[in-house]
């Protein structure tokens, strides 16, 4: 599967948010987590536009959760945190090159494409709470 560390960090970081009662500043989660902070703040950044948390200002601000984690789904984390939904093969339908000069005309991509639909059905029917119990 096509993720990268973003994926792992939004994670990560909405398992601590989530489990906490008050708000969770970038820099303080970018030091529990031992990961850069401006790359934590941008990812942070794009859950809250995208609904998953909401970001409040001041003394006492940070992150918290926009919603229930039973009522975010992975794709959702996914898709905001990479930018794009994900892709189990570069080949796949929903790539923009395909080495074969044409996408859908290998024998083998009916099974990516079945393949990729499986993937993209658990995604959205997983939840934030199901990988976090």
């Amino acid at each position: 599967m096509l993720l990268t560390r973003a994926s792992e960090y939004a994670l990560l970081s909405l398992d601590i948010i989530q489990a906490s009662t008050k708000p969770q500043g970038a820099e303080q989660l970018a030091t529990m987590l031992n990961i850069p902070k401006s790359f934590l703040a941008k990812i942070l950044q794009t859950l809250a536009k995208k609904g998953i948390l909401e970001s409040r200002k001041g003394a006492h601000g940070g992150f918290i959760m926009a919603r229930d984690a039973n009522e975010v789904t992975i794709s959702e984390i996914i898709l905001a945190a990479e930018g794009k939904s994900p892709a189990i093969f570069d080949c796949s339908q929903y790539s923009s090159t395909c080495p074969n000069g044409s996408i859908g005309t290998c024998n083998i991509s009916p099974f990516l494409a079945n393949f990729q639909y499986k993937i993209d059905t658990f995604l959205r029917e997983l939840t934030l709470e199901d990988i976090l119990k």
